[in-house]
Order: structure tokens, then sequence, then C-alpha cells
């Protein structure tokens, strides 16, 4: 039998009422959650615009709610505690090149076609690209995501995308062997308005892509002449995190 918590946190409980009402009834609309929970509609659309940042929802055109991709997608590999040990083995490296460049820097790494971002050091500047733990992106997409979709083997990539039409295939192919030829990728704007990025992939030991960082950088102060140097910083934070993943697992 279950004992609700003795000092339970109401904001806690109501957000995990609104996931279990996303699961079961696969769209809800701010009406919706303030008559199931008894709370305003102010609050309502606060606790759902959360859910739609952390990537537990989505809004469509008609200002329903769905579920998000991070209900809909596969558990992350490798486990929690690899993935708990890459975080700690990197944030070192991440700190210093946030420290570097005074931009947001994220480790993400890939499930399939989608990357998921496991930490950031947010910037301190006004202007800046919010904390994205949590974030789930199309991997083809992302700057981290083509790092790592580069350094798989270009059968694997084929495999993995085996239902996008023919010319995005070629596409994208041509795009990743760009990305292996320069070391480092770019999203200008891909996956969000006014967010710009560079990404690279971090290798273990043994010379497995086991994640990625990447600079993330609003677009009106990102521009052509500076990319060099964020993909020399990125190449220099990569070689120091490297230092710390030998043995670190496939």
């Amino acid at each position: 039998m279950k004992n609700k918590p003795l000092y339970a946190l109401g904001s806690v409980d109501n957000a995990l009422l609104v996931l279990h009402m996303l699961r079961d009834r696969g769209r809800l609309t701010v009406t919706d959650v303030a008559g199931e929970l008894g709370i305003a509609r102010s609050t309502a659309h606060r606790l759902l615009a959360m859910l739609v940042y952390r990537d537990f929802a989505v809004q469509d055109e008609q200002h329903t709610y769905l579920p998000g991709p991070f209900l809909a997608a596969t558990p992350a590999a490798p486990g929690g505690s690899a993935l708990r040990e890459l975080r700690a083995r990197t944030r070192p490296a991440m700190e210093a090149l946030c420290a570097r460049v005074l931009e947001t820097v994220n480790l993400v790494v890939r499930v399939g076609t989608e990357v998921r971002f496991l930490d950031s050091v947010e910037s301190q500047q006004i202007l800046h690209v919010g904390d994205r733990r949590g974030t789930i992106l199309p991997a083809h997409l992302a700057s981290g995501g083509r790092a790592l979709l580069a350094a798989l083997p270009p059968d694997h990539v084929r495999d993995l995308y085996a239902d996008l039409p023919a010319r995005d295939r070629m596409i994208l192919t041509h795009e990743l062997a760009e990305v292996r030829s320069r070391g480092y990728a770019l999203n200008i704007e891909g996956t969000e308005q006014g967010v710009s990025a560079v990404g690279a992939a971090l290798h273990n030991g043994r010379g497995t892509a086991v994640g990625a960082f990447s600079i993330s950088i609003p677009s009106a102060r990102f521009g052509p002449d500076q990319v060099a140097s964020y993909a020399e910083e990125l190449r220099r934070a990569v070689a120091e995190a490297e230092q710390s993943l030998t043995g670190f697992p496939d």
C-alpha cells in the first residue's frame, strides 16, 4: 500500500498528475487540467508550459497539449550509471569551455535517430540559450547529433534512415561527409529559431563515439566569421574531456 508523503509537494504532484492525464487521454487543454486538478487556469497553463519546455508535452495549432517526445522515446543507452559517469567525467571540460566562449555548453548522447541532452553548463550572459537538460531532438538536425552520426560507418547511417526519401538521404550523406572532413557540425536554426550551435563528438579510449559537446549560441550573436574560433575551442574541450574517457564503455 502506498501512502502519500507526509510533506508532499503540491506543485510536483500536480505535474505528475498531468503526465498521467497525458498518457491516459492523449490530449489535454488548459481547461481540462484546471478542472481535473481544481486549480486556476493560469496555474494549469504554467504546468503545461513547463512540460512542453522539458519535452514531456507538445502544443498543436489548436492550443491542445499532446504527449511529447520524452514520453514516447525509448530508454537511453548506455545505462543510467554509465550516463552519470559520462556526465561526471566530462563536466570539468564543459565548465572550462563555457568560461572561455561565454555561451551555453551541452553534453548529448545519441539513441537511434534522436539525441538527448544529458547536461548543460548555462551561460551567464543576459542574452543566452537556456539549460537544455532533458531535451530530445532529431539527431540529423542537432549539431551534436550530426557529429555523432558522422562518427558511424556510412552503411549504419543508411540503415538508420532507410525510411527517408532517397533525395533526403543523399543530402544527409553529403552533410555528414562534410562533418567528417572538418571535424565539427553546425546547426543554424535547424531545430529552434534564433539558436545556432556547433558540435563535435567525444570518443573513449577505443575510438568509439560515446557522446558529443555542443555550444549553443543566440543567432543574433553568431556569424560565419566566428565558426572557426568556436570550432577551435570545441576541439580543445573535446581533447580535455577525452583524456578522462579512457576506459569508458562503448
